[in-house]
């Protein structure tokens, strides 16, 4: 701003005159206070964006490590049989190693998220693929429950419900490995895979070629015994 004088008969008048100088410094003093002002907004929204992070962060659940469970029931002829199971609550996954009274050692993974439980017995050169059914979910859900409270059970050869299933393997029936999630891949990844099918039973004709006996903490035991089809 500019000060003029203006010189009268009496007196001296102020004026204010206005050159090109004014102008430039309104202009300074806009984008002087648009800084403050965007500076502002930005920290508001990143107070904002942290608390959002926190409170999903704390609102998310840890993930859980996987646990090892232990199950001891008598067969049928009273001999002790020991299994263990590895319970992967995040990634829906229940992995059952059966020993067998002779020593050997199936394994038996329930993949619930997908559906499908793979065999891989112990002296067989291939697994065998089926998918869940309603009496499988149970069966495990009881396991992921009960595997919440403690890691070893002992079950009772008299309270305990036996339980037969036969699955019938059709030799041609191979599957794609490749098409397969990656615990399956891993579970079997020497072997070939067959899917198997569920049935009353092998009928006369057919011979069962093995057992794998799993037990679940409800007291039921299902031994899943496997013949193969002709082709």
């Amino acid at each position: 701003m500019v000060r003029c004088w203006r010189h009268s008969d009496n007196r001296l008048e102020e004026e204010q005159c206005t050159d090109g100088d004014s102008a430039a410094s309104s202009q300074s003093r806009f984008p002087h206070k648009a800084f403050w002002v965007i500076l502002s907004a930005s920290l508001l929204l990143v107070i904002v964006a942290l608390g959002l992070t926190g409170h999903l962060g704390l609102s998310r659940p840890h993930s859980q490590p996987s646990q090892i469970v232990r199950i001891t029931v008598p067969d049928q002829t009273g001999v002790l049989i020991n299994q263990s199971a590895v319970v992967d609550q995040q990634n829906d996954l229940v992995t059952f190693c059966v020993t067998s009274p002779a020593n050997q050692t199936s394994t038996v993974l329930f993949d619930i998220k997908h559906g499908l439980i793979c065999y891989k017995p112990v002296d067989e050169q291939s697994c065998f693929l089926r998918k869940m059914d309603r009496s499988d979910y149970d069966n495990v859900r009881s396991l992921l429950h009960e595997s919440a409270h403690k890691n070893h059970f002992q079950l009772s050869g008299n309270e305990t419900q036996r339980q037969t299933e036969f699955l019938g393997v059709l030799a041609a029936s191979q599957v794609d490995v490749s098409t397969l999630e990656e615990p399956l891949q891993a579970l079997c990844q020497d072997r070939s895979i067959h899917w198997t099918k569920r049935a009353e039973g092998p009928g006369k004709q057919r011979l069962v070629y093995f057992c794998i006996d799993i037990c679940f903490p409800s007291n039921i035991c299902v031994s899943v015994c496997f013949y193969y089809l002709p082709e």
